[in-house]
């Protein structure tokens, strides 16, 4: 069962950047990559608990900003050391301009 939930305007994530958001008592980072599409994971290293939204976006690769492991924002996956464990990631779309996360479809 899906529960869309609206968290912010799409124009406040700028393309190649994140933006972080709480929404009911998670802090979610909302990422823009290149082709506009729009990607939602925790806010939060599985290494050190670092705010990966603060990190830099490449592409569909966020970075850490306190020891660099490396996440795919589309799935969540650890991508590089020092994490090894997946970031939760959440279905995402766009309606009438409001960015929108599915906090049942967390992963």
């Amino acid at each position: 069962m899906s529960r869309f939930v609206t968290v912010a305007k799409a124009e406040a994530v700028p393309e190649n950047r994140a933006v972080i958001v709480e929404v009911e008592g998670r802090s979610i980072a909302l990422c823009r990559v290149a082709n506009d599409a729009i990607y939602a994971i925790d806010n939060v290293c599985t290494h050190d608990n670092g705010p990966l939204g603060e990190g830099v976006l490449r592409g569909d690769r966020i970075e850490c900003p306190r020891h660099g492991a490396l996440f795919d924002v589309r799935s969540g996956a650890a991508k590089t050391l020092p994490a090894i464990k997946p970031v939760r990631s959440y279905h995402t779309r766009v309606a009438d301009g409001e960015i929108q996360v599915d906090l049942e479809s967390a992963e």
